[in-house]
Parts: structure tokens; sequence; C-alpha cells
């Protein structure tokens, strides 16, 4: 091994690399594990919110949200940010940084419509929390996985 070639070539697989499928699907992993921390998290959020007397009703349609909502909901955007991860190992120079700006600026937004919502205070500051709960376990898990995939 006395070029730049053979050095190269001993970097891959065989060598104790791992392959881009292997990054994608640790990663994808890594992000399903964490989901469900997420909505585990949010709707034990949510039921304490709840027993000390928020009632999550909005006032356009009068109903109430019911604790499985928390979860499904939870639930779909943390796997769009599992994909959004995925999508940046694969595209992006630096996954990382990209990811935490990309979900801190969607996070940011989506505290707009509990703000707007017209409910009333407890309702609108529970909401706000269970907003930046999963973001809480989604953001650093996935950027510290992303980290760990890129170096």
């Amino acid at each position: 091994m006395d070029s730049i070639d053979d050095i190269e070539a001993g970097a891959g697989p065989a060598a104790g690399g791992t392959t881009r499928a292997h990054r994608l699907r640790g990663l994808a992993a890594v992000g399903l594990l964490a989901t469900l921390a997420a909505m585990v998290a949010t709707t034990l959020a949510a039921a304490l919110a709840q027993a000390a007397g928020v009632d999550f009703e909005i006032p356009d349609g009068g109903e109430s949200i019911p604790l499985p909502g928390f979860a499904v909901v939870t639930g779909f955007f943390s796997i769009v940010g599992v994909v959004i991860a995925v999508a940046l190992l694969r595209w992006s120079a630096h996954p990382a940084r990209r990811f935490v700006w990309t979900t801190a600026s969607l996070t940011a937004t989506s505290l707009v419509p509990p703000l707007l919502c017209g409910a009333d205070g407890a309702t609108t500051a529970a909401l706000v929390v269970l907003h930046l709960v999963p973001a809480a376990v989604m953001i650093p898990t996935l950027a510290r996985s992303l980290r760990a995939r890129t170096v």
C-alpha cells in the first residue's frame, strides 16, 4: 500500500467502513425509536395537562382534542423529521447542521397555530409546550445520529 489509490481502496466496507445504505438504515432505525419516544412523551404530557384541568377545546370547532390525537400527529410529523434527516444524510455535506436549522425553523413555525387558534390561555400554553416536547426528543437525537454517521 504505497499509493493513495491503495489507501482509498482499503477504506471501503471490507476494511470496517459502512456503506451508505447501512448508514441510512441506521439513521432510520434511530429515528423510528425516537418517534416512539416522542409519541409517548407528548401523549403523557397531554394527559398530565388534561389532569391539571386543561380541556384542549378549540373554539372554532367546539371539540376537544383527544389524547390519541396527540400521539398520531406527533408520530406523523416525527416521521417527516426522520425523512428530512435521511434526505440530508444522503444529499448534504453538513447534514447535522442543516437538520438542526431546518427543524428548529419548522418547530418555530409550528408554534404559530396554537397562538392564533383563539383557545384559552391554559390550552394555548399547553399546546405550545406540546409542540416543544417532541422537538426536544427528535431534534437532538437525530442530530447526534447524523453527526455519528458523517464522521
